[in-house]
């Protein structure tokens, strides 16, 4: 009788545990649910911004994570992957580094764009290159290759002024032919606006560059 009693406690005790622990994962899934809530499919996220919308936030992010709803980045970025009829759309390239910088105050290039230019260049570079005023170093964000530059001053977009400033200051670092790229500088320098590469040289230009474009103005007047 009193093995039957403790054995019949023992199945209350175990299912009252059982149902606890179910409950506690509902209320675990439904908390995550809500954080998914309040996110937006192409969207880059950091931890600070997630911990708005749950107190629990690297249990809850992880559960998303595990889902496959949430993508963890490198240096402490998720990602609400967007999806379209080919799969799964990678992360924007300027979402990455706005979320990385928190801020929108930045210039992102690539050495790419010097193609862009006519001169010939025909290397094709695999990373990205953000001017900015607060990071400076090399980072992986989505598996992405960026070297952030700190610098005081750059535009707002790119114009063809400041690609051929920008070309002259790395010139050494391209795998071209410097001597042809210097030559055909000075021909493409004489198509844009005097005034709008003087300019460019004077704000973007290492010392070396603003001397090459002053020459070549100098000459061109």
């Amino acid at each position: 009788m009193h093995n039957t009693a403790w054995i019949f406690n023992k199945f209350i005790v175990m299912y009252a545990d059982r149902r606890y622990i179910d409950q506690a994962e509902e209320m675990t899934m439904k908390r995550s649910e809500q954080l998914k809530r309040h996110l937006h499919p192409g969207r880059v996220y950091r931890r600070a911004e997630l911990a708005q919308w749950s107190k629990s936030v690297d249990r809850h992010a992880r559960e998303l994570v595990d889902q496959g709803v949430l993508q963890k980045l490198q240096n402490g970025l998720y990602y609400y992957p967007k999806h379209s009829a080919f799969g799964q759309v990678p992360a924007d390239e300027r979402e990455l580094v706005r979320r990385f910088l928190k801020e929108d105050d930045f210039l992102l290039t690539s050495p790419n764009a010097y193609n862009t230019l006519g001169l010939g260049t025909t290397q094709l570079y695999n990373t990205h290159v953000v001017y900015n005023h607060k990071r400076h170093g090399r980072f992986t964000l989505g598996g992405l290759p960026f070297e952030f530059r700190r610098k005081p001053r750059f535009p707002r977009k790119l114009t063809e002024e400041f690609l051929l400033v920008d070309l002259l200051n790395n010139l050494p670092a391209l795998a071209e032919d410097t001597e042809m790229l210097r030559t055909r500088a000075r021909g493409k320098a004489k198509e844009l606006n005097a005034n709008k590469l003087r300019l460019a040289a004077r704000d973007y230009g290492k010392v070396a560059t603003r001397k090459f474009f002053d020459q070549v103005l100098a000459d061109a007047a």
